[in-house]
């Protein structure tokens, strides 16, 4: 790893690394905060958050304010970047296709199968690369925006022995049904829509059994809401099945930053509960 930079605040530090990545076979960037709790001594959980379209790993870390929770409750925050990038990666003159837009999916279709590989590098090389090399457990959960809340939602489902909770703003629970998601499968998957049913959070649910607490928070200003963002069909389907789903819905709040602002506290609350600090 190489570390870019590293800066302090709240006590804990946030610093940002690159490193060669055996998955996407690219140079990934992630950031990560520690808080001032591992400076007792301690190891802390770690909470991964997955950004949007057109994010790096720097839009959470420069608005959202979670770093003041993350060291109020002792937990680590990592955010990786939302693509393969670099010269030879495959990429799209659309904002919702290719380098900035990897959907947290492992793409089966040229020419996009040799790099974007998002999927593995959350749920495997990642954690792997935090575990070895940070003073972390391996107490994990997970949670996202928009593009990131799809990929949450959906990595967490599948896995719901590597995570303890998962929550998300804004995101795209039936990217099977929607234009974005649509777009998206069709290029990285291929028209085989049965195929695409392994990264639609809503068809997963329809198969659990058991899943992790899930808390989603959506703003009824939201541009993209109802036509890309439609989460009353994935809460309906959870309340349907007795799963533990809270949709909350805002009147008033938009899809950016100043609306995960506003309730990046009750995510980090909700998740040191399930991570057992509070």
């Amino acid at each position: 790893m190489k570390q870019l930079s590293k800066n302090k605040m709240f006590g804990g530090w946030h610093e940002r690394y690159s490193h060669q990545s055996r998955t996407t076979k690219t140079e990934m960037t992630f950031a990560i905060y520690l808080p001032p709790q591992i400076q007792e001594g301690q190891k802390v959980p770690v909470l991964y958050f997955l950004s949007g379209l057109t994010c790096t790993d720097e839009n959470f870390s420069t608005k959202a304010g979670a770093q003041r929770y993350a060291a109020k409750y002792g937990i680590a925050l990592v955010m990786p970047d939302t693509s393969p990038r670099g010269e030879g990666v495959a990429d799209d003159s659309h904002y919702d296709l290719g380098q900035g837009a990897g959907f947290y999916l492992n793409a089966t279709h040229n020419p996009w199968s040799e790099h974007y590989r998002m999927y593995d590098y959350v749920v495997e090389e990642l954690p792997e690369l935090i575990e070895a090399n940070f003073p972390v457990t391996d107490k994990r959960a997970i949670f996202g925006h928009s593009m990131g809340g799809h990929g949450a939602l959906q990595i967490g489902l599948k896995n719901p022995d590597r995570y303890t909770a998962i929550s998300a703003f804004a995101p795209i629970v039936n990217p099977s049904q929607v234009p974005w998601g649509q777009k998206a499968f069709r290029a990285y998957l291929g028209e085989d829509k049965e195929a695409w049913k392994a990264y639609d959070s809503t068809d997963l649910l329809s198969q659990a059994e058991h899943v992790r607490p899930i808390l989603i928070d959506q703003g009824l200003a939201d541009t993209f809401y109802p036509q890309q963002l439609q989460p009353e069909i994935f809460a309906k389907k959870a309340a349907e099945k007795g799963l533990p789903v809270t949709l909350d819905l805002h009147e008033g709040y938009d899809h950016s930053y100043y609306f995960i602002a506003s309730f990046i506290e009750k995510h980090l609350i909700f998740h040191a509960r399930h991570l057992g600090i509070l």
